[in-house]
């Protein structure tokens, strides 16, 4: 049988490396994306390839269309197809919008929204051939609620826009075989976060704790699962019920 192929955005830490070393363990081969963390990238294939999968690592700024598309196309003359898109990758920070600079603010939709699109567009016409395809994105917790964000606001706006997009996408995939979901976490530990940041969040989420990267792993495996097959446009929410 022919191993599954993974392309996965921020795929060398956190929730992405996570993902990717469960595929691993199921026998995928796993490409995945990076910018500038060189060492973790190695340190995740080299566990990739532990655990039972093939690592494809590639250094790209997603938010370069050309690249991007250019990525999609070495995964695929790689290994001859992808059969999950998913898109990791979503940066942040914190500041006032009124402090905020026009980079700053660019910055955040490049980052979190407009590769979304570009990879999408990228990875269709192959799923379409094949009548098959998964892609996940990752959105947040509370971006469906559209509430006022001081300072996140560019970021908020572009996790809000992936749940957009994921929608639109899904109607126009799923006459295809390809499905479209949104995974939107909450509160992780997954390492981007101080463990003070945290853990004084705790009270504020319904569960009583922090999710771990398995958590919202586990919401991956499902939509990649056969189980998943006529789940399309959903959103899952990974957060303890907070954000809701």
């Amino acid at each position: 049988m022919t191993a599954r192929v993974a392309l996965i955005t921020g795929g060398a830490k956190g929730i992405g490396r996570g993902i990717g070393l469960d595929l691993a363990a199921r026998h995928w081969h796993v490409a995945f994306c990076y910018r500038n963390s060189e060492a973790d990238a190695a340190a995740t294939a080299a566990s990739i390839t532990a655990r039972g999968g093939t690592p494809l690592p590639i250094r790209c700024d997603v938010a370069d269309p050309v690249a991007a598309k250019q990525m999609v196309a070495r995964v695929e003359q790689e290994w001859g197809r992808i059969d999950a898109l998913i898109n990791g990758a979503g940066p942040y920070h914190r500041i006032n919008l009124f402090e905020e600079t026009a980079a700053g603010w660019n910055d955040m939709f490049d980052a979190n929204l407009h590769p979304i699109f570009y990879l999408a567009q990228a990875v269709a016409p192959g799923m379409k051939a094949r009548k098959a395809g998964r892609i996940i994105n990752f959105s947040m917790a509370n971006a469906d609620q559209m509430i006022a964000q001081p300072d996140v606001t560019a970021h908020y706006i572009a996790k809000a826009g992936v749940l957009i997009l994921t929608r639109t996408l899904a109607k126009l995939l799923a006459p295809h075989g390809i499905t479209v979901n949104a995974v939107s976490p909450g509160f992780i530990d997954s390492g981007s976060a101080p463990p003070e940041e945290l853990s004084g969040m705790t009270k504020r989420i319904p569960a009583g704790y922090v999710g771990t990267v398995d958590d919202t792993v586990a919401a991956v495996r499902y939509l990649l699962s056969d189980d998943a097959r006529y789940v399309n446009g959903a959103n899952i929410q990974i957060s303890g019920a907070w954000g809701i």
